[in-house]
């Protein structure tokens, strides 16, 4: 089951044009089909307190999670606020860093992993695949990897582009799967519904300022 949290709780930044919330683990951003609980209609439930005389209010996430992802989403107030940031989104002007923790880690310990990912519709899943494939879409990160505790490896990711399942499927293909992601072959019970990835950092334009910036949030493991 998904869950319902306290969105003011969950802020981590707002103003009249943006509001940034870190998602815990195991919430799904976006309604389904089962009408399981949602952080959209969370957030709108939120921005409808805040205004409770007016008859629309306009609330729109820009990007999304995977529901047992947990860290930062950025929602638009206005149309024209998402249409800005979207736009930033399409050309890769937003920075993305993520971190994660694996048992185990690749030799080189600071690098890049470049891939090329197709995804699998009917088993909802993303295959490394070579690039000849039939809608292969090429896949970059960069990553520098520290030890922690527990004999476990924290990543550091620079997200390049931000495809279906990326972070999961390139780090599982090098022979390193996220905590808790059996869906990419890892057989450590982290939590349920829930994977040690965490989306930390997110740097960005401010759609009606230009000003740069910046939002942080640490994963529940380094609190």
């Amino acid at each position: 089951m998904s869950i319902k949290i306290n969105v003011p709780d969950h802020i981590l930044y707002e103003d009249s044009s943006i509001i940034v919330i870190n998602k815990p683990c195991s919430l799904m951003v976006e309604p389904d089909r089962n009408g399981h609980p949602n952080l959209l209609q969370q957030v709108q439930k939120y921005e409808r307190s805040l205004h409770p005389k007016s008859k629309e209010v306009y609330i729109q996430h820009v990007h999304r999670l995977d529901r047992p992802v947990s860290g930062i989403v950025l929602f638009a107030r206005k149309k024209s606020v998402l249409k800005n940031l979207s736009e930033q989104f399409a050309t890769r002007q937003v920075k993305k860093y993520y971190q994660a923790l694996t048992e185990t880690s690749p030799t080189t310990k600071e690098g890049k992993l470049e891939n090329y990912l197709w995804k699998d519709k009917k088993n909802k899943q993303a295959v490394i695949v070579d690039p000849s494939h039939t809608d292969a879409e090429k896949v970059l990160l960069d990553y520098i990897i520290t030890p922690f505790k527990n004999n476990f490896q924290l990543w550091n990711i620079r997200l390049h582009t931000g495809k279906y399942h990326q972070i999961r499927a390139q780090l599982a293909a090098s022979g390193c799967s996220i905590l808790g992601d059996a869906l990419y072959g890892s057989k450590f019970e982290y939590a349920p519904n829930s994977i040690a990835l965490h989306a930390s950092t997110l740097h960005f334009k401010h759609p009606q300022t230009g000003d740069a910036i910046e939002i942080k949030a640490n994963p529940l493991w380094l609190i």
